[in-house]
């Protein structure tokens, strides 16, 4: 974006560089910890296209746990043969590649070749172009990636893999569904992976429809949990469906295909825009494939994992460690989406806000102002106050109340106790009753409340019983 003589790239310093090639000559560098500072002979201008080679040499690190960890994972399958993979969201790329580690900025496109011995299948993102076989029985695998990419979901996996392949009919237009998965799974796999045509049916009609067309959508068993690596989703959950009757890793590591892969955070800080929508998105999956009864459900099943203890969106400018508040990022993040739901009161606003994130930052990497300011420009009203409280604080607003019986009605004193200034949202309370039949029924009030105190009668309400409506707000409550 500006002239310059000196570059930075990444690359972990456990492995040691032999040289960095431009043109015909070969350029001085120095190293700082995993940064690498490469000096040119003159200054490159802005906007030209031109190509370093760096040839480097090293043991990549292993890992235990490489959903939370960077690097390979070297396993066996049980048949005692090779099974490799590598996952570096956390770490970043540069644990096993040289490049430029950054999630603010992604490149147009990515080529891979990678020379495996000959029994292996290997599987990468996007495209397969082609495959070399080589007289010392390695095989060269040459994928293509033609969209954007955020750097950390190029992958690599090695196998016994067989492959086979379906397709989604999404208008006149046919997208490829690839499949590749250890050979004596293939069964499994097959019935399994039945459920992929529904998902991309229920997120195409919620966000639109899949972003890699061209790259086609890929499932790749893996020797470890899941990753979203983009048109190569990862997976390891061993064909096992939950009670809801689908596959967890299917429908959250497909999610990020439209949330984190297409619309991406441009800063670590900022993961939730992956993690709480993708967590939304099994919500919205089981709203899709059974009612949004059934949807709230499954949310409240996951409620007891939030822990209000960091706030959801971290320090932006320090490659922000977002483990420490991964259960949050997920499901306080997911419930944070619901609550928004609930406030606006009005599905048909809330999905084409939904639709219209994916359309207008297609490609894109963003920050959470973006999707605010798209929010507050599509509802026609202002919400910054709303997800200020809920990203930036560690708890969300608190519902202060007096409450007390007046015959059948009930006196209600309430407001917003927030660490946010001059904060607005409406709110439902619910009370237990018994009708003149003595029918015992549940009535639902919805309050726009702010940080001052208001006071309302609410006719045939038993204060007894009185509670926020959980099913569709996550806050809290302090009686006074």
């Amino acid at each position: 974006v500006s002239d310059f003589d000196s570059l930075q790239i990444d690359l972990f310093s456990r492995y040691k560089i032999d040289k960095i090639i431009f043109g015909n000559e070969e350029l001085k560098y120095r190293r700082e910890a995993n940064s690498v500072f490469v000096k040119f002979p003159s200054t490159q201008k802005r906007g030209i296209n031109s190509k370093i080679t760096v040839t480097y040499s090293g043991r990549p690190p292993a890992v235990k746990n490489p959903e939370w960890e960077g690097g390979f994972t070297w396993r066996k399958d049980i048949k005692g043969r090779d099974w490799v993979g590598v996952a570096c969201e956390s770490t970043g790329a540069s644990i096993w590649w040289p490049c430029k580690d950054h999630v603010s900025d992604e490149p147009d496109s990515a080529s891979m070749h990678f020379t495996v011995p000959s029994d292996l299948v290997c599987v990468s993102n996007g495209k397969l172009i082609d495959t070399t076989n080589h007289s010392n029985n390695t095989t060269t695998w040459n994928w293509k990636v033609t969209y954007p990419i955020n750097i950390y979901n190029i992958t690599l996996n090695l196998a016994h893999y067989s492959h086979f392949s379906d397709n989604y009919l999404s208008g006149n237009e046919n997208l490829s569904l690839d499949y590749y998965v250890l050979d004596y799974n293939l069964p499994h796999a097959k019935l399994q992976f039945q459920q992929v045509k529904t998902m991309m049916a229920c997120y195409e009609k919620y966000f639109g429809r899949y972003p890699f067309w061209r790259d086609g959508y890929k499932l790749v068993e893996t020797p470890y949990w899941g990753m979203e690596h983009q048109s190569a989703i990862s997976y390891g959950n061993e064909y096992i469906n939950n009670k809801e009757g689908f596959d967890f890793i299917i429908i959250h590591e497909s999610a990020h295909e439209w949330w984190g892969n297409n619309v991406s955070a441009n800063d670590k800080a900022g993961l939730w825009l992956h993690e709480s929508f993708a967590t939304y998105s099994e919500a919205l999956f089981v709203e899709c494939t059974k009612s949004y009864d059934d949807a709230v459900e499954y949310l409240v099943s996951q409620r007891w994992q939030i822990r209000d203890s960091f706030a959801i969106i971290g320090t932006r400018g320090i490659n922000y460690d977002a483990i420490k508040v991964d259960n949050d990022l997920y499901f306080k993040g997911a419930w944070m989406l619901h609550t928004f739901r609930s406030v606006l009161n009005n599905d048909s606003l809330f999905f084409k806000i939904l639709k219209g994130l994916q359309s207008e930052f297609a490609l894109r990497t963003i920050s959470e102002l973006d999707v605010i300011n798209y929010a507050n420009k599509v509802s026609e009203k202002d919400y910054s106050a709303f997800f200020h409280q809920y990203l930036n604080y560690t708890q969300p607003p608190v519902l202060e109340y007096k409450i007390k019986q007046r015959g059948k009605n009930a006196l209600l004193t309430y407001r917003w106790k927030s660490d946010v200034l001059n904060f607005l949202m409406p709110v439902e309370v619910r009370s237990e009753y018994k009708n003149e039949f003595g029918k015992v029924t549940e009535k639902f009030i919805r309050l726009d409340a702010t940080n001052d105190f208001k006071t309302v009668t609410i006719p045939n309400f038993d204060s007894k019983n009185f509670d926020v409506n959980e099913s569709r707000f996550y806050v809290k409550m302090n009686k006074l």
